[in-house]
């Protein structure tokens, strides 16, 4: 055996496991940071996303890694770190419930509403991945409200989801997610070397405006008001204490009259008073606190 295949040996036998103390040292870590949660059940998605990272700085254990990212003061590798632990599933108008109710119910109340509003609507998808979601909602909302300033701004913990999210282009297989009628309108199919992506059009793109927002992190601001604020499928990766923190940063960040969208499998139940269901997941302000009538 040659000694580069006996070194490629050597790696590819380490980190194989990540031991207890490891283990509690970055749960610790993301949550303290983050608020998401690592269960025991989690570690070996743990072991999986950080594996290769390990070997590819060439350290032995997970602990030298952890190191890395505290006590050596890494800050870009931790930042690496966060993007890895990341879930980043999505697709376009997932829960169609909820764009359903944003055409029906709401956009016309703002119709009705135009000159109080003065034709302007601002949005928050404030875990927007790689982007499925917030062109969703501007596909939505610039085929309803015709002439109306609309701004989203579409956050998320992970650099790396939000660098994909702000090209704007996907494999044209997600095509089918759309809408026909905003697939024609919206999207652009990619040719020669990129035919098999699609690319959201540029009415779309200067619409959307991207920023990391850390949800658990108090020091970052998402310069709200907002009249929709959609955060779907995340506060389920928080302990209760670190959901309750979340959705008061959410409401906040909520104009008076705004609406907050949360995910199927979601609740706000015994989390936050300030906020009252008006549709199974979809919450607005409650009447005792701004005056009107439910």
């Amino acid at each position: 055996m040659d000694t580069s295949t006996a070194v490629a040996l050597e790696e590819l036998s380490w980190p194989r496991e990540i031991t207890d103390a490891e283990f509690a040292l970055f749960q610790a870590l993301v949550q303290n940071e983050t608020g998401i949660q690592l269960p025991e059940v989690k570690r070996s998605l743990l072991v999986g996303r950080l594996a290769r990272r390990v070997r590819e700085l060439r350290l032995r254990t997970f602990g030298e890694y952890y190191r890395r990212v505290t006590v050596d003061g890494d800050t870009a590798e931790r930042m690496n770190l966060f993007d890895r632990i990341a879930t980043n599933e999505t697709h376009f108008f997932r829960e169609p419930r909820h764009f359903e109710y944003l055409e029906r119910q709401i956009v016309p109340t703002w119709l009705a509403q135009a000159e109080a509003r003065r034709r302007r609507v601002r949005v928050w998808s404030a875990a927007c991945s790689t982007g499925e979601e917030p062109y969703s909602l501007a596909m939505t909302l610039l085929a309803a409200l015709k002439g109306w300033q609309i701004d989203i701004l579409a956050s998320d913990l992970s650099t790396h989801a939000l660098r994909r999210a702000e090209s704007a282009m996907w494999p044209i297989d997600k095509a089918h997610e759309i809408p026909e009628r905003h697939l024609k309108a919206f999207m652009l199919k990619g040719t020669g070397a990129y035919a098999a992506f699609m690319k959201a059009g540029p009415e779309l793109r200067e619409l959307v405006r991207f920023r990391r927002v850390n949800l658990h992190d108090d020091r970052t601001d998402a310069d709200g008001p907002f009249d929709l604020v959609f955060c779907r499928n995340v506060l389920i990766y928080f302990s209760p204490e670190g959901r309750a923190r979340v959705v008061e940063k959410l409401s906040n960040s909520l104009a008076p009259d705004g609406y907050l969208f949360v995910g199927h499998a979601e609740t706000l139940s015994g989390i936050n008073n300030r906020l009252r269901a008006v549709e199974p997941t979809v919450y607005a302000f409650s009447s005792s606190f701004h005056g009107y009538s439910s």
